[in-house]
C-alpha cells in the first residue's frame, strides 16, 4: 500500500521524538510491504520565524492532500514568557484543528504492566485501566468570543456549543463504545452550566439509537476525582473542549509517564496523530526526550488511518519489549541505566 504521510513536526522536542516514530513507522512499512511518502511542513514557532504565521496556507495544502498527518510539538519560551505577542505557536494548533476538522481527540489511558509501580497511584486502584476519552476540539471556550472591557480590567472567554457539534462527537463516543465494553460516560456540569445541559439532553436523546451502550452522566469534578480514585471503572467518556483538555493531562499520568501517551484528532475528512506530551523546550536537543508517545501516535495512525491492525500491533509489541527490557530514556529509568532518544529509536526499528 501506498501511505502518503504530512510529517509536522513543529517545535522543542517535536523534530526529536517525530523522527523516531519515522525510523519505527518505515520499517514497519518495509517489514509489509508498504511505500510511505513523508512531506515535511512547518508550524508552530518554527513557522512564525520562517514565514511569521504559526499555520501557513502552504502547510494546510501538504495536510489535505495528505492520507494521514503525523505530528510532534508545539510551543516555545519567547512566546510563552511573552503574554503580550500577537502571533503565538498555540494559534496554529488551533487554526489547524479548526481549518482540518478535526473535531475528535481521541485519547487512550491504559497501564503498562512492566511499568505498573512507576505510576503516582497504588496498583491495585489502576490494574486493568482502559479508558479513552473523546475530547470535542473545534468549539467551547477556546473558540467561543473573548475580550477585554472596562480599559482592560475585566476580561471575558464565552462558551457556545451547538447541538450538531455535540451529536457528531457524541456519535463517535457510542460507536467507539460499541466496539469496547458498551460503557459511555457523559461528562459535563450540567448543575451549573447551560451548554452543559444542552451536551447532555442533546445524549440523552441519542440513547435510543444506541440500546446496547449503557451510559452514565457525570460532573466533571466528580470525574476528576473518580479518576484517580477508580480508572479501571471508565470505558469511553465524552466531553466538551476545556474538560477534555484537563481530564486527559490528569489521566496521562496513569500509567506512569506524559511521555507514554498516543492520540488522534479526527474530523470527517482528515486525521492526525501526534503524542499527548509538550515540546518541553528544556530538553531539545539533549536527546533525552521520551519518543514512545509519538511511536505509539504512530501505531494509532497505521490502525485508524489506513486500517492496518497488524501494523499497529507490531508497533505496541516493540514498544512493550523496550520497556520490559530497559531500553528506555531517563524519565523511565528510575535511577538505572538509560539510553538515549535516537538510541531507543534505533532499537525499536532494528527490533520491528
Amino acid at each position: 500500500m501506498k501511505l502518503n504521510i504530512a510529517l509536522l513536526a513543529g517545535d522543542g522536542i517535536g523534530p526529536e521524538v517525530i523522527e523516531q516514530a519515522v525510523k519505527v513507522s518505515d520499517a514497519v512499512a518495509k517489514k509489509f510491504g508498504h511505500d510511505i511518502t513523508w512531506t515535511p511542513a512547518l508550524t508552530g514557532a518554527a513557522a512564525i520565524d520562517a514565514v511569521g504565521e504559526p499555520y501557513p496556507d502552504e502547510t494546510h495544502d501538504v495536510c489535505v492532500k495528505a492520507d494521514a498527518v503525523l505530528f510532534g510539538a508545539i510551543g516555545h519560551p519567547k512566546y510563552d514568557n511573552d503574554p503580550s505577542a500577537k502571533v503565538r505557536p498555540e494559534q496554529g494548533l488551533l487554526k489547524m484543528r479548526k481549518k482540518l476538522g478535526l473535531f475528535a481527540n481521541v485519547r487512550p489511558t491504559f497501564t503498562f504492566p512492566s511499568l505498573i509501580d512507576k505510576s503516582p497511584l497504588k496498583k491495585e486502584r489502576i490494574e486493568g485501566t482502559d479508558l479513552v476519552f473523546l475530547r470535542e476540539l473545534t468549539g467551547g471556550i477556546y473558540f467561543g468570543e473573548k475580550g477585554r472591557r472596562d480599559g482592560g480590567e475585566t476580561a471575558y472567554d464565552n462558551c457556545v456549543y451547538s447541538r450538531e457539534e455535540v451529536q457528531r462527537l457524541a456519535k463517535k463516543g457510542f460507536e467507539l463504545a460499541m466496539t469496547r465494553s458498551k460503557k459511555l460516560c457523559c461528562v459535563d456540569k450540567a448543575n451549573v452550566l447551560e451548554t452543559s445541559r444542552l451536551w447532555r439532553e442533546t445524549v440523552q436523546a441519542m440513547e435510543k439509537d444506541y440500546p446496547e451502550v449503557t451510559v452514565s452522566y457525570e460532573f466533571v469534578d466528580a470525574v476528576a476525582m473518580r479518576l484517580v480514585q477508580w480508572p479501571n471503572s471508565y470505558d469511553v467518556l465524552i466531553t466538551e473542549n476545556l474538560f477534555g483538555d484537563i481530564l486527559t493531562d490528569e489521566a496521562s499520568v496513569i500509567s506512569g509517564s506524559m511521555g507514554l501517551m498516543p492520540s488522534a484528532s479526527v474530523g470527517t475528512d482528515n486525521q492526525l496523530f501526534e503524542p499527548i506530551h509538550g515540546s518541553y523546550p528544556q530538553a531539545t536537543g539533549l536527546n533525552i526526550a521520551n519518543p514512545l508517545a509519538t511511536v505509539l501516535s504512530a501505531a494509532m495512525m497505521f490502525e485508524m488511518a489506513f486500517n492496518l491492525p497488524e501494523e499497529g500491533a507490531a508497533i505496541r509489541e516493540v514498544v512493550n519489549k523496550a520497556l520490559e527490557e530497559g531500553m528506555v530514556t531517563e524519565d523511565l529509568a528510575n535511577g538505572g541505566k538509560s539510553y538515549g532518544t535516537k538510541e531507543v529509536g534505533d532499537w525499536l526499528a532494528a527490533n520491528i
